[in-house]
């Protein structure tokens, strides 16, 4: 197996954009490598990370009247203002809508998350990897319907050169400073048990 090795420069508020791809109420119901509650947690955590953030981000989804429905509640929630383009192409690069709004960002680092991972994350990431941009997919916002698919479809990404992470490290990268003044907005976004943790810590010494 031949995997190619990319260590690219830090992702930054300034280099960065989010694209999440067709987490949508139909296909969300086939997960089974989280249950649809961690799922659910992780996409919502990194979108609302993202927009403290100041990350560009750009929403899809497939065929939202006729086959997988539309984004989940909470998702749309966490975006209120988000236009989510509604596409028919397996690839979500291959609509022109996409691909314009993917570069429109201006940005040189793109991390991917979608339903499926092995599709719906996977295509577009190695296909911005095929245009020159740093590709990354956030694994744990991208679920799967069966072990095989998680298991080729991450062999595959890494044989295209596309970083595989957890959301929340990527965002973590991106805040870089603990003392910037969003710092604990992400980790609330990001909802980890310690950072609430230390939120509790933080305000008990304040009082």
């Amino acid at each position: 197996m031949n995997t190619v090795i990319a260590n690219q420069a830090p992702l930054t508020r300034d280099n960065a954009a989010l694209v999440l791809v067709d987490h949508q109420v139909g296909l969300m119901t086939g997960i089974r490598d989280f249950s649809p509650a961690e799922l659910k947690h992780n996409v919502v955590g990194l979108a609302r990370s993202a927009k403290i953030l100041g990350l560009p981000i750009v929403t899809t989804t497939t065929s939202a009247d006729t086959l997988w429905g539309p984004a989940f509640p909470e998702l749309v929630a966490a975006l209120p203002d988000q236009e989510f383009i509604d596409r028919t192409t397996v690839n979500a690069w291959d609509d022109p809508r996409v691909e314009d709004a993917i570069r429109q960002t201006g940005r040189s680092k793109l991390i991917f998350a979608g339903v499926s991972l092995e599709v719906c994350a996977a295509f577009p990431a190695m296909r911005a990897v095929r245009e020159g941009f740093d590709a990354y997919v956030a694994v744990d916002a991208s679920g799967t319907f069966n072990d095989t698919k998680r298991e080729t479809g991450l062999n595959r990404l890494a044989q295209s050169g596309v970083v595989v992470a957890d959301g929340a490290s990527l965002m973590v990268e991106i805040l870089a400073d603990n003392a910037a003044t969003e710092a604990m907005q992400v980790y609330e976004a990001l909802n980890m048990d310690w950072s609430i943790l230390v939120g509790q810590v933080r305000a008990s010494a304040a009082a």
